[in-house]
Order: structure tokens, then sequence, then C-alpha cells
């Protein structure tokens, strides 16, 4: 990520209070376990008070900008939700949690899973999709 882009980043982490739904806590997580992925380049877009979205890509990755889109939904900053989102033959789905958004991720059809609240399993699940849009998007 380039300096400017950590820099706001942590402008929202650090202004960010989380509520008793706990998605700031969520995001950081699944922040930390994408920067902890083999080949993992993160960059960061703000748009406040639509999005902010932290956009991750493998550095095999050619035919794609990303394999993963981390939304913070910020149309009530004080109840902010995540859309994490994968273009949708990237990933399995076998509970069948996630979304089909036609043309949804960068003008391609997407899965996308909300998580408006803390819930550990939902969070194993989405890690488990993160990482297998990863492997795929280390084949280029």
């Amino acid at each position: 990520m380039e300096t400017s882009q950590i820099e706001e980043l942590n402008a929202l982490l650090n202004d960010w209070t989380d509520n008793e739904n706990q998605t700031r806590k969520a995001f950081v997580e699944l922040k930390e376990f994408l920067e902890a992925g083999d080949g993992v380049k993160l960059s960061y877009v703000a748009r406040p008070g639509i999005t902010y979205s932290l956009r991750a890509a493998h550095e095999n990755q050619k035919s794609r900008a990303l394999f993963a889109m981390v939304d913070v939904i910020d149309d009530d900053p004080a109840d902010r939700w995540l859309s994490v989102c994968f273009y949708s033959e990237l990933i399995s789905d076998p509970e069948e949690r996630g979304d089909e958004v036609p043309e949804g991720l960068l003008g391609e059809d997407a899965t996308c899973f909300d998580v408006d609240a803390w819930d550990e399993d939902l969070m194993t699940y989405v890690k488990a999709r993160l990482e297998e849009a990863r492997q795929k998007g280390s084949q280029g």
C-alpha cells in the first residue's frame, strides 16, 4: 500500500469507534488476515459517506486488479457494516451464505458476504473464502 493510503486507512481506524456490533473488530481481523497472506498486495480507496474499500490482489495476478474487496459501508457512520466481495468464479460458497450480485465487483458478477455484527463462525467462513480467492488469484 502506498504511504498515503496507509495514512488514510489509519485515520479511518483511529476515528472509528466500534459499537456493540464490533464491525471495526471484524474489519481489522480481515485486514490482518489479508496482510498475512503470501503474495498479497493491498490498496485502499476511501469514499467518505459511501464506502472505504480495502482491495486485495495477488502479486501474480494479471487478468484482474484484485481477488477480493472488503468494503466498510458508511451510510451511517455510527452503524457501519462490511461487505466482503469476490468474483463469483474465484470462490465456492458451500453453505450458500453469500449473495449473488450481478456486475457487483468492478462490473463483474460477484458473491458478497455481509458482516453487520461480529460472528466468529461467519468470520471463519469468510476467511476461508479469502484464502480460496487468494490461491486462485496467485495462479494469474
